[in-house]
């Protein structure tokens, strides 16, 4: 594996394990960074880019394989929300694992499946296997749930303590640039024409290409994807590596977040915001080219304004939340302009000018 070091932070040296003696008398416990914590977060960000690409690279051409595959709109949606229906029975068995094995046996078994996926869709090509290309279109969704958990615990365990908001701001950053790129690419890899061989032909394009990425991304999972720093970045995760593991109940963490009504309040109304993200984002080709027809590259191109707009402001987010820990009024602010944003483009879509549906989606984003 690469190896980089740095010298230990202030309160704590290199030598000796993680507090070894310095929880008796009180003093700090040993802590240091890694500079191999940021090839883990963009290794990460990375798949997770692939995976998020593989979510949307049919819905925005939805009218273009529901033609090459014969199939009704309704059924190229369920290419989208497949990955919100495998994630919600497998997400607490995946999150038991990642407390119980760690980081790298989810990062290989997420990237693994995300491969998997994106091969089998490759033998999908062909205009009477549309179950093909459901069932790796599954297997990309359940890799999705092994993505999607990660970002706060890489966070944890490789970075500090003044670092942690922007570390997870970066590894979703890569998920939202897969959503970007599924929005921009797709369209213009995938012309609208009525030639099956030539649709094939694009097709195919499309997928080996995404097969080639989700290989190598892979491969460097494999040999590049570490559990743990050996020496904690944090006096937090000195700490809690410092406690025994029988201390902790997984069943009972579940319990008290559930009575934790902060915690629930803010579970319904992410679930909300992001249900509404998710729902424009697996429609806007059809809410697109009902009121533009035959604008298929710019409905890909006011998705990848909503999605860039959207990650400009998860990486200010992320830098204002370390620096000022305001996370309920930052909260409370986004989802109001969420709010405003959604209204303003439901009302402007249909006004006949393509600018100001990007410049209201750019509001949205």
């Amino acid at each position: 594996m690469f190896h980089f070091e740095e010298k230990p932070k202030a309160g704590g040296g290199a030598g000796g394990g993680p507090g070894e003696g310095a929880q008796g008398r009180g003093q700090p416990l040993d802590t240091k960074l890694y500079r191999r914590r940021w090839v883990i977060v963009f290794l990460f960000s990375s798949y997770s880019l692939c995976n998020a690409f593989q979510w949307i690279q049919y819905g925005i051409i939805n009218n273009i394989i529901m033609k090459y595959y014969n199939v009704a709109s309704f059924t190229i949606d369920w290419l989208s929300m497949i990955y919100f229906v495998a994630y919600i029975p497998i997400i607490f068995p995946v999150t038991w694992l990642l407390d119980r094995k760690g980081l790298r046996v989810i990062a290989l078994v997420g990237s693994g499946l995300n491969c998997c996926g994106a091969w089998i869709k490759i033998a999908s090509v062909r205009p009477d296997l549309f179950a093909v290309t459901f069932f790796g279109q599954t297997v990309c969704g359940i890799a999705q749930v092994f993505i999607l958990g990660m970002p706060s615990r890489i966070a944890s365990v490789w970075f500090g303590a003044n670092e942690v908001s922007t570390a997870c701001a970066i590894a979703v950053f890569g998920n939202q640039m897969g959503v970007a790129l599924g929005f921009l690419i797709p369209p213009i890899i995938v012309p609208n024409v009525d030639d099956l061989d030539q649709l094939t032909y694009h097709i195919n394009i499309m997928f080996y290409g995404t097969a080639a990425v989700a290989t190598l991304l892979f491969i460097l999972v494999i040999l590049v994807f570490q559990e743990k720093p050996d020496i904690p970045p944090s006096q937090a995760q000195a700490a809690i590596l410092a406690k025994p593991m029988l201390d902790y109940s997984y069943v009972q963490s579940i319990l008290q977040l559930i009575k934790n009504m902060p915690f629930f309040l803010l579970v319904v109304t992410y679930g909300i915001n992001t249900g509404s993200y998710y729902a424009v984002s697996t429609l806007l080709n059809k809410m697109v080219l009902t009121h533009y027809p035959g604008e298929e590259l710019n409905a890909g191109r006011i998705g990848l304004t909503i999605v860039v707009a959207g990650m400009v402001g998860s990486i200010i987010c992320g830098i204002w939340l370390d620096k000022t820990r305001t996370y309920k009024q930052t909260t409370s602010v986004v989802y109001f302009l969420a709010f405003t944003g959604m209204v303003t483009f439901t009302f402007t879509l249909n006004l006949g000018h393509l600018w100001v549906v990007f410049l209201t989606a750019g509001m949205l984003g």
